[in-house]
């Protein structure tokens, strides 16, 4: 293993699993009631308060994911969330219950969602602008706007559609080895699409460097369509070659079996991501015909209670992205 439990290579997880971990039957039990108390006395995902939602059962738990995330790999997989139990409405209050106990959940688009559904809407994409969550289309690697990034799984895809994640601190200190001159462009501040989600007034891009530096760390803030895609207006400038040879450099280096850890998500698993110090991607995946069976992942974002990974205007969600 890495003298440094964030420099983590493929090798040094993918064996050594300290990073999973199940959820007792015990703890399983206290999360239905605790959820169907809540529900009973009025609770929506719009009113619940933490301490509406006590966990105490759970407490090792949240330890642990909040330590692992800070201090450690940066990465859980928690598996045996009761979805086997519970219904749609009430899976989606106890999941966004346990994330308060780790952090405040921040808005992740226009529509200020705090709880967010990704699979494949099977609707039209027009124009420039994909919502590749909302497809089956692979997502390469990038990072989101929240300190911690969770994913539970309700059902998995009929194939395809794996999680991958590669730790920044590797990544960084990779193209620093090989490049150092490309990394100093990635320095450099950037310009990035909104999306078509800006409000009026607002210009249709923002301006961002991809790497920074916060408490003394380097950090990768990344989403290399977003970059692309900002050429589609013509008062932003083109990206240089050297530019463009940086991106591709740090893109290359995640995309390398060597460096990134796949993990396939079977329901009831719920990975959580220090954004500060994972990149994740998706895999395309195929879906099944029963819209009930299709692949479907709830998503949090939430600004930690005990950390900070990504600096402020960037940790509480829908504001630069």
């Amino acid at each position: 293993m890495s003298p440094h439990p964030q420099l983590w290579k493929n090798s040094h997880v993918r064996e050594n699993r300290t990073w999973e971990f199940s959820l007792s039957d015990q703890q399983r039990n206290e999360i239905v009631a605790v959820t169907r108390t809540a529900i009973a006395n009025g609770a929506t995902i719009d009113t619940i308060t933490l301490d509406r939602f006590p966990l105490p059962g759970l407490h090792d738990v949240i330890d642990k994911i909040n330590t692992d995330l800070s201090q450690g790999l940066g990465f859980v997989l928690l598996r045996g969330f009761p979805v086997d139990v519970l219904t749609n409405e009430e899976t989606e209050l106890a999941y966004y219950g346990l994330g308060m106990h780790l952090g405040t959940p921040v808005r992740q688009n226009s529509n200020s969602e705090l709880l967010s559904h990704i699979r494949d809407d099977r609707i039209e994409q027009t124009g420039q602008i994909k919502r590749l969550y909302r497809t089956r289309e692979r997502q390469d690697f990038h990072t989101d706007a929240a300190d911690i990034i969770g994913l539970l799984c309700m059902h998995k895809a009929k194939s395809g559609g794996e999680s991958k994640i590669v730790s920044s601190h590797t990544l960084y200190a990779e193209m620093m080895r090989r490049r150092p001159d490309l990394v100093d462009e990635l320095r450099v501040p950037m310009h990035w699409d909104r999306q078509d989600e800006h409000k009026e007034g607002e210009t249709p891009w923002f301006t961002l460097a991809p790497i920074f530096d916060l408490n003394g760390e380097p950090r990768i803030f990344y989403v290399g369509w977003y970059i692309r895609n900002a050429e589609r207006w013509p008062e932003v400038p083109r990206l240089t070659a050297q530019q463009l040879e940086a991106m591709e450099l740090l893109e290359s280096i995640a995309n390398d079996p060597e460096y990134y850890l796949e993990m396939d998500f079977e329901p009831g698993d719920i990975q959580f991501l220090n954004n500060g110090r994972i990149l994740h991607a998706r895999e395309a995946y195929e879906d099944w015909e029963d819209p009930d069976k299709r692949r479907h992942l709830l998503r949090l974002w939430l600004a930690a209670h005990t950390f900070v990974s990504v600096e402020e205007n960037l940790r509480t969600g829908m504001k630069a992205k």
